[in-house]
């Protein structure tokens, strides 16, 4: 009984060193690109976002907190890269579209993220990228249903 504790905290810590290891190489990648990660998540969400792409939208996908959505928002419209638009149901939500500049700016980093991303998963193979999707949802899943518990 006691080892197998033992065992899954060996391997919960090795979960959360690997996860740590997820997030700094996404990190890394993007400073050598000239972005923060969250700028990244931005400008990822809007290139592949549909035509009602808001603040709100990005946050919800990325779960990044609106006032960092908002601060790259703001550089890259300052940047020229997005223009914001008052949505005519509620002017307090803006669509977020590209510029042409930003649309290539954006084609630019994204296309170079998707080649890595792609590669990793060929070298993976599609039944362990599955598995990996598969068993990260069940473990997001357990966990909520346990955390709730807990609080």
């Amino acid at each position: 009984m006691i080892s197998n504790i033992v065992s899954y905290l060996e391997q919960m810590n090795k979960y959360y060193s690997v996860w740590q290891e997820f997030n700094y190489v996404y990190e890394d990648w993007a400073k050598a690109h000239g972005v923060s990660v969250n700028s990244l998540l931005v400008l990822s969400a809007i290139h592949e976002g549909t035509e009602d792409c808001t603040q709100k939208k990005i946050c919800l996908r990325w779960r990044i907190p609106k006032q960092t959505v908002n601060a790259v928002l703001k550089d890259y419209e300052r940047k020229g890269f997005v223009e914001l638009f008052p949505m005519q149901e509620d002017e307090r939500n803006k669509l977020i579209r590209f510029t042409e500049k930003g649309k290539r700016y954006a084609d630019g980093i994204i296309s170079r993220l998707r080649k890595v991303e792609l590669f990793v998963s060929e070298e993976m193979g599609i039944e362990r990228i599955r598995q990996l999707n598969e068993n990260m949802t069940m473990f997001v899943t357990l966990f909520s249903k346990a955390g709730s518990k807990d609080g």
